[in-house]
């Protein structure tokens, strides 16, 4: 049984972000949730601990539509972080959008591990969570 140290959620919808820490925990197979009412909030964490990455999430969970940097603008700037970031941290995108173009757009960025409709449920959780591969 797979277990996670840390997950992020960037989405800027309250309620929505509440839901998902409770399905999260409901699981018992994560010890901490960071969450992120928007790309700018966590683009800063992530800039503050570039050199403790035992600070930042084993894996993000993160919107697209968002206020201030949404979650394309929060791509294009991990992407720079990246090479600075000592851990793989896969990113899966849950959004709203059931546009065709925003899943097309999703898969051409290689920091992005799938594309998901929201809500988040535990079933999804669960396979992502067992499906992946923490270095």
């Amino acid at each position: 049984m797979s277990m996670i140290q840390t997950i992020a959620i960037i989405d800027d919808d309250d309620i929505y972000r509440f839901a998902s820490k409770r399905i999260i925990n409901a699981t018992n197979r994560t010890k901490n949730i960071q969450t992120y009412s928007n790309g700018e909030k966590a683009i800063n964490f992530f800039e503050e601990n570039l050199g403790h990455p035992h600070n930042l999430p084993d894996i993000i969970f993160l919107d697209l539509n968002m206020p201030i940097i949404d979650g394309w603008q929060f791509l294009d700037m991990f992407k720079l972080l990246k090479p600075k970031i000592n851990k793989n941290i896969p990113i899966y995108i849950f959004s709203s959008s059931i546009n065709p173009d925003d899943l097309i757009a999703s898969k051409q960025i290689e920091e992005v591990s799938n594309y998901l409709v929201k809500p988040i449920t535990e079933e999804k959780f669960l396979n992502i969570i067992d499906n992946l591969e923490i270095s």
